[in-house]
Parts: C-alpha cells; structure tokens; sequence
C-alpha cells in the first residue's frame, strides 16, 4: 500500500490496525491546529491573567485554622454543665424499664436532666415513656434517636406493660411520647391511644401527657389521640419557620405542625395543648417573637423554651449557647403574650419534671371549672 513501506509482508489485519493508529494520529494533529489558532493577543491575555494565588488571600496556616475552626464545637459554659446519676430512684427506675421492655426519651435523646427526673424521691421522678419502640422512620438532624425505613413492629403488649409499670410506680403525672411511624399507615395512633386508655383503666386519676409526631397532618389520627383521654395534647415545633429545613426531616414542617397543634384543640377546646422550640440553632430574636406570636395565635397553652445541645460529632453544630438572662427574657415575653405556662431555661426540655407540677395543677384546676360550668347548665 501507498504510505506503508515495511521490510516484512503485512497481513490485512495489521494494515487496518495501522490505518487506525493513522487516523488517530491525523485527529490530534487536527485538534492541536484547532486549538492553536486562538489569536497571539488572547495567548498573552491568558498568559498575562490571574493565577492562582490571586484567588487564595489568606496563608496555608489560617486556611487550617478557619477549616478546624468550623469543625470544632463550642466548648460547654458553665450552666450547662450537670453531674453523672447515681441515686438510688435511677438505678431503680432503669431496672424496672429493663425489666419490662420500656424505652424513654430520657435516654434515647441523651437528655442531659435524666438525674434529676429519674432521680426524685417516691411520687415525683418521673420518666417519659417512648412508646412504639425505639427505631424513628425519619432523620431529623438534632435526634439522637435511631433510625430505620422500616422498624420492628410495635410490641402488641406494650400498651399493658406500660400501663403496669406506671401503675408499680405510684406516679400523678406521665408523659408519653413516641418516634415517627410512617411505616404504619395510622402512624401509630391507635397504639398511642391503647396505651393511654390502658393508663386510665388502672389508674383513672393519673395524669396523662401525649408528647406525639405530627402523623404527616392526618386527622383522624389525631382524633385518636385526642379522644383516649389524655390530658395535655403536646407537640414540638422544635425550631423557628425558617429553620426547619435544616434542622428536621423533609417529611415535618412548620405549618404541618401548628396545624396538629390547632387541629387537637379544636376537637377538644378544653384540652391544654404544648409545644417545645429549641434555641441555639442560629434563630434571630425576631424569629423565635415570630414563632411565640403564631403559636398563640392557635391557642396553645403551653410552651417550653430549652438549649439545643448536639448529641453527636454527627448532629447538627450548636451556633449559639444562650445564657439563662435571655431565656428568662423569653419566659417574660411568653407570660406577656399570654401563655398559661412558660418554662425558659438552658436545661429545660419539652418534658420537664418542673413543668409537670404546674400542667398537673392547670388540668385540675380547669376540670374543676368544667364541671362546675356543667353543674350550672
């Protein structure tokens, strides 16, 4: 062939492999003459333009220092630092948990008041029961909470067990939360207002709090829960409207919320209905006045007001440790825009044992009123 001169005969697939390595080569001479006909002006421009160190202001040193900065969490004040439980009431609170399969909020979210609510003297530690077990479907970014797409199923027993459990305790006031089941198709409600109904069998003076998901908004299920009995109907909001993005999974949201929280006083308007907002997570004072405003404008009773504190490395970063000045700021704004019961501190929860003694006083006191205004009809 004309172009391959070679000393050995070539068979015809070495003549195409050659033709193809031609090809190839003639393609890049191509290329490289496309590419080379940018003008000599914009050469020198781009020679003459900026490198990379016109892109960089700041030494290898300080870029470290930013890059560990951001990684590194706030380190603990003072009034936010609590000692280890040992008393004898939280050994033996735990034991009977144990015992019976019971789970509580107090240590799957780390709660960092677990000694001084479990560790009370007889008829005042209390425990927040978690009922539904203790795998959550969602992911929100502060909980510590395990999670799963799909969990085990719920303890059909549980509902009995609890009732037992708290019945051997001897308590006036529990608090029953749960993780989110949107595995189930009621979200767990019925399990919920079992469990509540089982309490109120056994000891139809206690006291009972539901501290429940938001059911993806479904009404019904929140009739349930409404409808069992139960004396405080709580909710948390857990942060300010334009915060719920980054703090809870994509299923929750702001309005969905306020809307369970407005849905269960509507059912049952002589409820007292609560909800909890965590601080430190970058809210403004403009937000949390906000947030405090569109929940009063729904009527709910109750808020309380606590520090965020990342269970994790893996959690969401505390932007802010607020000091107890500003929470008892916000407990005067909260009395002021007229909330029946404000509970403001860095160490207060949406289940705190110092709250409890005064919902218990406010249901009382309000059952006392309903039967004397029926009394009167």
């Amino acid at each position: 062939m004309a172009g391959l001169k070679c000393a050995v005969s070539w068979t015809p697939k070495q003549i195409s492999c050659a033709m193809t390595i031609k090809g190839l080569q003639s393609a890049l001479v191509v290329n490289h003459r496309f590419y080379s006909s940018v003008p000599k002006g914009k050469k020198e421009e781009i020679r003459d333009g900026p490198g990379l160190a016109d892109f960089i202001t700041k030494s290898s040193s300080e870029i470290k220092e930013e890059y560990f900065a951001r990684r590194r969490r706030l380190p603990l004040p003072p009034w936010l630092k609590t000692t280890i439980p040992t008393s004898k009431s939280y050994n033996k609170l735990k034991k009977d948990l144990r015992s019976l399969k019971l789970h509580t909020v107090c240590e799957e979210a780390r709660c960092p008041n677990i000694g001084e609510c479990w560790g009370g003297e007889s008829g005042t530690a209390t425990a927040t029961i978690m009922v539904l077990g203790d795998t959550c479907t969602r992911g929100c970014r502060f909980c510590s909470v395990k999670t799963a797409r799909n969990p085990p199923p719920p303890d059909p027993d549980e509902p009995v067990n609890t009732a037992v459990a708290l019945a051997e305790w001897g308590l006036d006031y529990v608090v029953l939360t749960s993780v989110d089941r949107d595995d189930l198709p009621d979200g767990g409600s019925k399990h919920f207002a079992d469990t509540v109904k089982e309490i109120k069998k056994r000891i139809s003076t206690m006291l009972v709090e539901t501290l429940t998901p938001d059911f993806r908004g479904d009404k019904e299920a929140i009739a349930a829960v409404v409808n069992s009995g139960v004396d405080v109907y709580a909710h948390n909001v857990e942060t300010v409207r334009n915060l719920q993005w980054l703090v809870r999974d994509p299923r929750a949201n702001y309005e969905q919320s306020l809307e369970v929280l407005r849905y269960a006083k509507s059912i049952n308007p002589k409820i007292v209905t609560k909800t909890s907002i965590m601080l430190g997570l970058g809210e403004t004072d403009e937000n949390v006045l906000q947030t405090l405003k569109d929940l009063r404008d729904i009527d709910v009773d109750c808020v309380t007001l606590g520090q965020y504190m990342q269970p994790t490395r893996y959690h969401i970063k505390v932007k802010e440790y607020v000091t107890p000045e500003k929470f008892q700021h916000w407990e005067k704004i909260g009395n002021e825009l007229g909330f029946a019961y404000t509970a403001s501190g860095p160490l207060v929860r949406s289940s705190y044992k110092a709250g409890e003694f005064y919902l218990k006083n406010l249901v009382e006191k309000r059952s006392k009123n309903a039967a004397l205004e029926d009394a009167c009809q």
